[in-house]
């Protein structure tokens, strides 16, 4: 397996990996300052999540409920995260440079947290690819010059007196329960992750952007194997993997070509 290439001028804007596990009781501050200690040399920052309120209905009728902050560590510049939530530890980056980097940190807050706290076991990994694919485009059938036919067909469908098609969103599944990917698709403006978020990206000129969208993922099929790294590598390297091939098969090589491969 060669080394695949590093685009110079990507259309990542954000890339999660989330390890779903066992869920556990929620960390006490004391093991909340075990965590950033071990992780302090790349994510000095705490920084936990904010509480969230769900509101619950039952047959004694509608309450509320608090979701406590999650503990969550940052890089100083603000570009990479990790968070511990009860059920997951997501790993979370919008300067994406490749898979082995990312990899590096997930083993570091896995091998953290079954330090600290250990859970019993993994549930699910899920490792996704936010794409904003920008493009020079002045209407909806321009698309079909950067993103491939699959996915940009539909621009040509007519609705009588209506015209052409305009915009677009859809959903794809590939693959089973067990091991698969999901993709998320359409003609859309502006941003699909907000450059004023926690974290900080590169703020490209709002307009039109296509999105690609890839959850990439894999469950246990019997057991539950222990949260541990040589459980979990293998299958974080195949869905990181897949999602790069399907990827490429879904941008034409003009993009690859005019946009990925020029320098910023």
């Amino acid at each position: 397996m060669g080394p695949r290439e590093i685009y110079p001028n990507p259309p990542l804007a954000l890339v999660v990996v989330e390890l779903r596990h066992t869920v556990t009781a929620a960390l006490s501050e004391a093991q909340q300052s075990a965590l950033k200690s071990l992780l302090t040399d790349s994510f000095p920052l705490a920084r936990p999540t904010l509480a969230a309120v769900s509101t619950i209905v039952t047959p004694a009728g509608v309450r509320n409920e608090q979701t406590p902050p999650n503990p969550r560590y940052m890089t100083r510049d603000n570009t990479a995260s990790v968070t511990f939530r009860p059920d997951a530890i997501a790993v979370e980056t919008t300067r994406y440079v490749r898979r082995s980097a990312l990899r590096d940190t997930l083993r570091l807050a896995v091998a953290a947290r079954q330090k600290v706290a250990p859970a019993d076991g993994l549930t699910r990994i899920g490792v996704r690819y936010v794409n904003e694919v920008r493009a020079d485009v002045e209407s909806a059938a321009d698309w079909s010059q950067w993103i491939a036919p699959s996915l940009t067909n539909v621009a040509g469908l007519e609705a009588g007196a209506n015209g052409l098609a305009q915009s677009w969103q859809g959903m794809v599944v590939f693959g089973d329960q067990q091991q698969g990917i999901v993709l998320r698709h359409g003609n859309l403006d502006g941003y699909a992750v907000n450059p004023s978020g926690d974290l900080r990206r590169p703020t490209p000129s709002p307009g039109p952007y296509y999105l690609i969208d890839l959850d990439s993922y894999w469950t246990p099929e019997d057991e539950t194997p222990t949260l541990d790294w040589d459980n979990i590598e293998s299958h974080y390297d195949d869905a990181a993997l897949s999602a790069h091939g399907l990827f490429e098969q879904l941008i034409t090589d003009k993009y690859r070509q005019e946009v990925l491969r020029r320098d910023q």
